[in-house]
């Protein structure tokens, strides 16, 4: 949780960026407080010299003319910069926010849900981005009841005394309508955003509520804080009417009180009617120091959403080092004494493991198990609590991020295709390259896509590769696809596969295998397996157990294990919803997990939180028969698995 202090840095720091706004945004301010200070001066002037018929009133009569002009003018510049200013300090602060977010590990993003990071950072985020212009403007609001007070003390000493009498009254009026109002506006705020959350959620399983008719159910589970945020909201307004009431007493009375010991002196003849006019108008603008509550008010909103964007914002970042790895190196990748705890849960401990450059490697293991975690880990989406992941010899925290995520490649079982970024399917997948590197050609883009049998459905789309990713009907399947194809276009020396191919058929899986062992460049592929099939092809197997290495080696060995054996009939037979609670960290790891856009998918494991039945469904829906491939083997007294549904090796033909 972010401090205070951490809050008002954010604040400050927004101040500092809308520095030459809010300079001039003051400079106006305190150039139409200063006008309105002179014109009731101006004006009693004029009126004393047009009752005497004096020379000059003419002359005065355009000096009060033309502040009045000013007057105008100032206020006008002075709405226009509030605007431009609130709009510039919003914008910086949003990208603070965002920074921080995207910044820091998944697993920390991950306390924040979907809805409630939107509400941060636009809700909150506007109210944080008014407070640059408050401040100017309350420096304003000062200025002109201390000047109203200084002209009357000139006109009329009395009449200040009297006003000042009244003071400490308003004072405290603005003191309790600060403190009652920062409590209920920050609480106020914290029910928004819950409201906001649980939105998201529900729109991001649409479909689930839809198919299980739970619509009436989640209406009251998403408006179930509308209560605390009906209280919260009347007592702001009750906080803001009782300071209303008062001062609305108070200064009233104030005035009169002021207009009447000046009326008092004109008929003793120590003051004249112009300045009993003047008087009349300090007196009016004295008691404007109610006035302050107005951006006061403003200010006390905006330090109250600070606390949850600096939220965002303050988040602990990964950081990264300056150094590259060793060129055409082979990619071989080490675990030293692997530890990742969540929660004070240990998700792998101890994990020690080698992979050579080149070599395909298959985590396998029972939901839970820690495969997604080691997977993350792997190409450092998130940092062990201990231990050391180690490229080519280089540690992954010593290296730039541009360099780690040119050599890592990210595939996952629900990939996102941000269409606010990357228009386009065809501009999705050119970003595969990575940060800091030019999309790929058209070419590239279209042999990736070739590669793991994807070309043929885009071409089939309304404009092809230029079909805009919101306006792209795309099946779990056609998606993954895609997903894979955006990590061949990225393919550096390590690429992984967190269960990328689950809703792939077992030929177009075998397909992508090809591709990936066909290619010009060498690569060492860490794959996710649920699939016998899979682990099969691969050169070693890593079986993973309750967050350990349990045993590594060919699957042919492995096998020979019934334990290792259950591990696929366990993933076959398990029902979709126990998988699902089995695992409630493994799509906490997924969010960061894409390495061409590695926060893109933040918000997928909230947008889908609602419909884990449904997920898991989806992603067991095609391979309908695990039971039968994990059974192949057995006929064969320990065989490795034989593919025998892919088209030949040589052909490379997708189905």
């Amino acid at each position: 949780m972010a401090s205070p202090t951490g809050s008002d840095r954010l604040l400050i720091g927004a101040v500092r960026h809308t520095a030459g706004l809010a300079a001039a945004l003051l400079l106006c301010s305190v150039a139409g407080a200063a006008c309105t200070l002179a014109v009731p001066a101006f004006a009693g002037r004029t009126l004393d010299l047009l009752l005497r018929h004096g020379p000059g009133a003419e002359t005065w009569l355009v000096w009060t003319a033309a502040l009045l002009a000013v007057e105008i003018l100032a206020e006008t510049g002075a709405v226009l910069l509030t605007q431009l200013a609130n709009a510039r300090a919003t914008g910086w602060i949003r990208l603070r926010a965002l920074g921080g977010l995207l910044g820091t590990a998944p697993h920390r993003a991950a306390l924040h849900s979907g809805g409630d990071v939107a509400a941060r950072l636009c809700v909150n985020a506007t109210d944080s981005g008014t407070a640059p212009a408050a401040l100017a403007t309350s420096v304003s609001s000062v200025l002109m009841p201390i000047g109203a007070l200084v002209a009357l003390a000139l006109i009329h000493p009395w009449t200040a005394v009297v006003f000042a009498a009244g003071l400490p009254l308003l004072l405290l009026l603005l003191r309790a309508f600060a403190v009652q109002s920062s409590d209920s506006v920050g609480r106020y705020q914290r029910a928004q955003g819950a409201i906001a959350a649980r939105l998201a959620e529900a729109l991001g399983g649409a479909r689930t509520i839809a198919a299980a008719d739970t619509a009436r159910r989640e209406e009251d589970r998403i408006l179930a804080p509308l209560p605390e945020l009906a209280l919260h909201g009347t007592r702001m307004w009750l906080v803001h009417g009782r300071a209303v009431a008062r001062s609305g007493v108070l200064l009233p009375l104030l005035t009169t009180a002021v207009v009447a010991v000046a009326g008092a002196g004109l008929a003793a003849g120590d003051v004249s009617v112009g300045e009993l006019l003047a008087v009349s108008r300090y007196a009016a603008l004295a008691a404007g120091i109610g006035g302050v509550a107005a951006p006061l008010g403003t200010l006390v909103r905006a330090r109250s959403a600070g606390h949850r964007t600096a939220e965002l914002a303050h988040l602990a970042p990964m950081s990264h080092g300056s150094a590259v790895l060793p060129p055409a190196g082979p990619g071989d990748l080490e675990l030293r004494q692997v530890r990742v705890v969540r929660g004070g849960v240990p998700l792998i401990s101890d994990v020690t493991l080698t992979v050579d450059g080149g070599s395909t490697v298959a985590v396998v293991g029972r939901s839970g198990a820690g495969k997604s975690t080691l997977a993350a880990v792997a190409g450092r989406l998130t940092d062990p609590d201990a231990g050391r992941v180690v490229l080519d010899g280089v540690d992954l925290a010593d290296l730039t991020v541009a360099e780690l995520r040119g050599a890592t490649a990210y595939a996952f079982a629900r990939p996102v295709f941000d269409g606010g970024a990357t228009v386009t399917i065809g501009a999705a997948l050119a970003a595969g390259t990575g940060p800091g590197r030019r999309p790929a050609t058209a070419e590239r883009v279209r042999a990736a896509a070739t590669a793991v049998c994807a070309d043929a459905f885009v071409r089939l789309l309304p404009q092809g590769y230029e079909t805009p990713v919101d306006e792209a009907p795309l099946s779990g399947g056609e998606a993954q696809r895609l997903g894979l194809a955006r990590a061949f276009v990225g393919h550096g020396r390590l690429m992984i596969l967190d269960d990328a191919t689950s809703s792939l058929d077992t030929a177009t899986e075998r397909q992508v295998e090809r591709a990936l062992a066909a290619s010009p460049r060498p690569c060492t592929q860490l794959i996710v397996a649920h699939r016998a099939s899979t682990a099969a092809r691969a050169d070693r197997v890593v079986w993973m157990e309750a967050g350990r290495v349990r045993r590594t080696g060919p699957h042919r060995e492995l096998w020979e294990d019934p334990d290792y054996r259950a591990v696929f009939t366990a993933e076959a037979a398990m029902p979709a919803t126990e998988a699902d609670a089995a695992t409630p960290r493994t799509d906490a790891e997924a969010p960061r997990t894409d390495a061409e856009a590695p926060r893109t998918d933040a918000e997928a494991p909230r947008a889908d939180a609602v419909a884990p039945q449904a997920d898991a469904a989806t992603r067991r829906a095609e391979p309908v028969a695990p039971q039968a491939e994990a059974g192949a083997p057995r006929a064969s007294a320990g065989a490795p698995v034989v593919d025998t549904s892919t088209p030949s090796a040589g052909t490379g033909a997708c189905p």
